[in-house]
């Protein structure tokens, strides 16, 4: 190659640790690190690299790393293949010779920054080079040593040091290289990832849509019985009218009829129109004078029928843990109404009267007004009103979170995410609150609705972070048990647990296993325990390959709390076997 041609010099940064570094890095060192790097030169058309087999030269991507998480432009060199090669032949022979690698101050980085400077006149950027010896020196950091010596193993190209093939000599090199070209491949199966990620989560918005559809139909029919009972018990006619409704059971609940005609449910429509072809179905039914039944008795049998069915798909799933005794939703209530007095608007004070009939009189959520979520937003997020006041109006929420009909309010919220922009800041609330939104979020996967709500993806931005549902579930749940206050220890491996009972992704297991293994350092009770044991045993079969990988890096083994009790020593011997 002649020597006025200027030859492309790259470096190829992998991650060793698949990204497992940002995310653990701050729990083992106390700082974010983005990585820990091994690198390479790329020149001439080959990759050369320095590890426990000395150095070594094969094809771009050619190692057991296959593609580099970045590539760094380092400039070109003039400098003839033939004396780099004979300079990196003297380098395999002498300094970085077989044998002569140290994980600490002799490595891969160091290699490629005493090229770099030969080639380019200068070396590779600083933080590749400044990768903390206290995140080497764990466990997790040595555990990288078999993995740096596979890559001689993978790399099927040639060393440079005592035996190196001398007829490296006559290679010539290939063209300079400017950009790697793209595998076709690689471009169609991003495209599919990108597209299954695109469908997946314009699924869940349109099953967010057919629900809230459903939830104002739901709320719709309840109003318009609620009205029929109020008819009946002031003697009306009860011969059928499009106001009116249909004819009226003789079985009907004189307690039926609490909330006044002149309420509006939550998104409600008027109660004297007919809501879609379903209600006229019924009322065809109502109207005939042939002994049909009535459709009051058709929509209590199927609303029976739809309790059943929720019932058995709830004796069917793993029980969650939640806490149904925790507080006093009465005493909360009252305490609440207590700390707002003379600072709500009539709409509010409107809103505090609708979850007083929700949550002390037994009504459904359809007596819940379109503002009610304004009313919680303001209580939740005007930083000036008493830290009290998000105590206690969480706690009531927390009891709410207990009845199957909380999932219409969730779908209210689906547009402002009040709830979980409060929840994704949950290390800058007070202790109390803490323990509050805790309770709220555990109580949630009582009903198979509002825990699948939890699981969510689709995503938004609060804060300049993009957050989903369940990140910030997950958010919460670690904060909670890495706690050092019981209380939330307790609900935090509540909610780990629950999670674990659901479908959740593999990125979520392996964020919630380093906390369990980081909780695991503690000496927790053998409840806590239990749940975390459980929840891990259930990340492995998710996860099945980082998982196990985590367990060992990290530790402590599972086997240290052998003995605690047999069901737990059950699930360390499941763990065991994976």
């Amino acid at each position: 190659m002649e020597g006025d041609v200027g030859v492309a010099v790259e470096l190829y940064v992998y991650d060793l640790t698949r990204g497992m570094a940002a995310m653990m890095s701050q729990m083992l060192v106390g700082r974010h690190l983005e990585g820990i790097w091994h690198t390479a030169i790329v020149a001439y058309g080959r990759e050369y690299f320095f590890g426990s087999g000395g150095v070594q030269s094969c094809r771009p991507c050619g190692t057991v790393l296959g593609e580099p998480d970045r590539v760094v432009e380092l400039g070109e060199t003039f400098i003839p293949y033939q004396v780099f090669l004979e300079y990196v032949l003297g380098l395999g022979e002498t300094t970085y010779g077989p044998h002569t690698y140290d994980l600490f101050h002799h490595n891969c980085n160091n290699f490629t920054d005493e090229v770099s400077q030969f080639l380019c006149g200068k070396g590779i950027p600083k933080y590749i080079l400044d990768v903390p010896q206290e995140i080497l020196d764990t466990p997790w950091g040595q555990a990288l040593r078999p993995l740096i010596d596979s890559l001689s193993e993978g790399a099927r190209g040639v060393a440079f040091g005592q035996n190196a093939n001398n007829s490296l000599r006559n290679y010539e090199p290939q063209e300079p290289r400017r950009e790697r070209d793209v595998s076709p491949d690689l471009v169609e199966l991003n495209s599919a990832i990108e597209e299954v990620r695109r469908n997946s989560i314009a699924l869940e918005e349109r099953r967010n849509e057919i629900n809230e559809k459903l939830a104002k139909k739901d709320r719709k029919k309840k109003k318009k019985k609620q009205k029929e009972r109020k008819i009946e018990s002031e003697g009306s006619s009860p011969e059928f009218t499009p106001d009116s409704g249909s004819s009226h059971s003789s079985h009907s609940s004189p307690s039926s009829s609490r909330v006044s005609s002149g309420r509006c449910g939550g998104g409600g429509g008027g109660g004297g129109k007919m809501a879609d072809a379903a209600e006229g179905a019924d009322i065809e039914l109502t109207a005939a004078s042939d002994g049909k039944r009535s459709a009051e008795e058709v929509d209590a049998e199927i609303e029976a029928q739809e309790r059943k069915e929720r019932e058995e798909k709830k004796k069917q799933r793993e029980p969650p843990v939640v806490f149904k005794d925790a507080i006093d939703v009465r005493v909360e209530f009252d305490a609440l109404v207590g700390f707002v007095d003379g600072i709500l608007s009539p709409e509010e004070q409107q809103s505090l009267e609708e979850l007083h009939q929700y949550m002390l009189e037994d009504e459904g959520s359809w007596a819940l007004g379109d503002g009610f979520l304004n009313f919680v937003g303001r209580l939740l997020h005007d930083k000036s009103l008493k830290s009290e006041i998000r105590v206690r109006l969480l706690n009531v929420l927390a009891a709410a979170a207990l009845k199957d009909d909380v999932i219409l309010i969730l779908h209210q919220d689906r547009r402002e995410h009040v709830l979980m922009n409060y929840a994704h800041d949950v290390d800058r609330l007070t202790l109390e609150e803490q323990e509050s939104l805790a309770l709220f979020i555990c109580n949630m996967f009582e009903n198979l609705s509002s825990s699948e709500w939890l699981l969510y993806i689709s995503e938004w931005q609060y804060c300049n972070a993009t957050i989903s549902n369940i990140r910030v579930t997950t958010k919460v749940a670690v904060h909670s048990l890495l706690s050092d206050q019981p209380v939330l220890q307790d609900r935090g491996s509540a909610i780990i647990h629950n999670l674990a009972c659901k479908e959740v992704f593999d990125d979520v297991a392996v964020e919630l296993t380093m906390a369990l293994l980081q909780f695991f350092n503690s000496n927790p009770p053998e409840e806590q325990l239990y749940r975390c044991m459980k929840a891990l045993s259930r990340f492995c079969q998710i996860s099945k390959q980082d998982v196990p990988q985590l367990i060992q890096m990290i530790g402590p083994e599972p086997a240290k709390f052998k003995g605690a009790s047999e069901r737990i020593d059950r699930l360390i011997e499941s763990i065991s076997i994976r």
